[in-house]
């Protein structure tokens, strides 16, 4: 499982896939707020990158914990940065 959410944290889609959903939270938040956007947007990278990506040995759902595990992980620096992003803009 280490190993699994080690090598999808390496995944560049996934990691983009992250970052455009912080960005799109970002534009929509004053009509879509925060939080739930960025639920719905983990689980969904979680759950559709291994359903399209075939090619490991590990389960789906084993696949898709770890990459609930790994889009969190992902997720905290990307918002950090944005957040940092937005302070040095004001």
């Amino acid at each position: 499982m280490i190993e699994l959410v080690l090598s999808q944290l390496s995944d560049v889609f996934r990691i983009g896939l992250i970052i455009a959903l912080v960005v799109t939270m970002l534009r929509t938040s004053s009509v879509t707020g925060r939080v739930l956007p960025l639920i719905a947007g983990v689980v969904f990278v979680a759950v559709i990158v291994p359903s399209t990506l075939s090619g490991g040995t590990e389960s789906l759902s084993q696949a898709i914990a770890a990459g609930l595990i790994s889009n969190l992980i992902i997720l905290a620096p990307v918002l950090l940065l944005a957040q940092l992003i937005a302070r040095l803009r004001r």
